[in-house]
């Protein structure tokens, strides 16, 4: 039992070992069932089944057909009452004497009611309060789930779209040819998007308020897996109806950042179905035309406001960048190195001050003695947590999708994994990062001469 299941951890994966379980084979079908469902949908939205049995005029051929027909003979249907003179007549009274004969008889009296029923002796008369005691029984002891309220899932639960981990290997298949894991169409057919930073996945969600924009709360930020919300609705200038696929920096609370990676919906308009490419350029365009956001009160703690400010909830909305030009050459000069970088973001921190004196008239009408709110700009730094790469024809779907395939920058190892790694390796083996991994694999492809195609470039005039 034990060679065995050593056996399997020491063997690749079963991705590798067999094509049909591929990660490459699973991709092309996710994309071609994704097309499927998107012709579906816009052959709903036309109706085309309401205009089948439409036309805009008898045919020529119908038209002589009709024409034919008049010209046959014609055959009048009339009833038969005319004849009814013709027969011979019957004498009154024995017609009326026979028809009453033949009526029914009532079955029941005048007097009684028909639909009265005759009581029957053998049965037992049941009482109905001791019926409604017997409806009201006790629950049974024996049954955990007497009692427990259901809960309803979230409607936002698992609504993100989840990248796989590229399945990497550097290995050959049976016929000897290269099977690195590496999409083969990843110069012409994918988007890049780094760096990506360090936080949690969320979804930002607004809705439509009775206040102004900017004051009232608007703003929801609920977590990827169940749904519910991270923190107190807040006030944004996001416009209602949003939601926005995010990552939740891992110091919002120092910076107020909240990354923005993708766009599902933007201002009641579904951009689900809309490409890669489409979504990400609508995400910076509209980002760009928000108006900047002014910090809220300090949220720290009454003993260290006056030395640090804490954000309340996010103000700074940043989109992750992307990248079209996804060549080998361009990967490993440009896109793997700035993945390993720190990315700086330009946010504004306010500066609590109190009034400087009595003659200055912005004191003077701050008649309850609050501080007055003086801003400055700083330069968050965001630590880069891996790359994302997106299949540029798929749509946006819930849910964990080949779609789209992540490299992290750190490798991710069990407690055993790293015990064991550590045993073969001594106490300062480090496990390979699979950014490496992937950055050795497009070096390898370089040097064989794999992909070496030129992608599409508008040239200005």
């Amino acid at each position: 039992m034990f060679n065995e299941r050593k056996a399997a951890f020491k063997a690749p994966p079963a991705s590798m070992r067999d094509k049909s379980l591929s990660q490459d084979v699973r991709r092309t079908k996710a994309l071609e069932e994704q097309k499927r469902r998107r012709a579906e949908r816009i052959d709903s939205t036309r109706q085309l089944d309401f205009f089948a049995d439409m036309t805009l005029g008898p045919s020529d051929d119908e038209a002589d057909d009709a024409d034919d027909a008049q010209t046959e003979r014609q055959i009048v249907r009339e009833g038969i009452s005319h004849f009814a003179s013709m027969l011979p007549s019957s004498t009154p009274s024995t017609t009326d004497s026979t028809s009453a004969s033949q009526l029914p008889q009532a079955p029941f009296p005048h007097n009684e009611p028909e639909n009265e029923a005759i009581p029957d002796v053998h049965m037992k008369a049941q009482p109905t309060k001791r019926s409604k005691n017997k409806r009201k029984g006790k629950a049974r002891a024996g049954d955990p789930a007497k009692g427990k309220k259901h809960v309803k899932p979230s409607k936002w639960a698992d609504k993100c779209m989840y990248a796989e981990l590229l399945e990497m290997s550097e290995g050959f298949d049976a016929s000897g040819d290269l099977r690195d894991g590496i999409p083969d169409d990843i110069e012409t057919g994918w988007v890049a998007v780094t760096p990506v930073p360090v936080g949690k996945r969320c979804l930002a969600v607004t809705h439509q308020t009775s206040g102004i924009a900017g004051v009232v709360p608007n703003t929801t930020i609920r977590s990827r897996v169940l749904g519910k919300p991270l923190m107190k609705p807040f006030p944004s200038t996001l416009p209602p109806q949003t939601v926005l696929d995010c990552i939740l920096d891992e110091n919002w609370r120092d910076n107020g950042i909240l990354h923005i990676l993708d766009v599902v919906t933007w201002k009641g308009q579904d951009l689900a179905d809309c490409e890669t490419p489409f979504r990400f350029w609508w995400r910076d365009t509209r980002l760009s035309e928000l108006s900047p956001f002014p910090p809220p009160p300090n949220a720290a703690p009454p003993e260290k406001q006056a030395t640090t400010y804490q954000f309340p909830h996010p103000t700074t909305f940043a989109p992750v960048p992307y990248h079209t030009d996804t060549t080998l050459s361009h990967l490993l000069t440009t896109l793997i190195p700035l993945t390993r970088s720190t990315r700086t973001i330009p946010i504004s921190v306010p500066v609590l001050t109190g009034p400087s004196s009595s003659d200055d008239k912005t004191a003077t009408m701050d008649l309850d003695g609050m501080p007055v709110v003086q801003l400055r700009t700083a330069q968050a730094e965001v630590h880069s947590d891996g790359l994302l790469l997106y299949v540029a024809q798929a749509t946006y779907e819930p849910g964990t999708s080949p779609l789209s395939s992540w490299v992290p920058l750190r490798a991710y190892e069990t407690h055993e994994e790293r015990m064991q790694r550590e045993a073969i390796g001594g106490p300062g083996s480090v496990a390979e990062s699979p950014l490496g991994v992937f950055e050795r694999l497009i070096k390898r492809r370089v040097q064989s001469g794999i992909g070496t195609s030129v992608p599409d470039v508008d040239m200005a005039p």
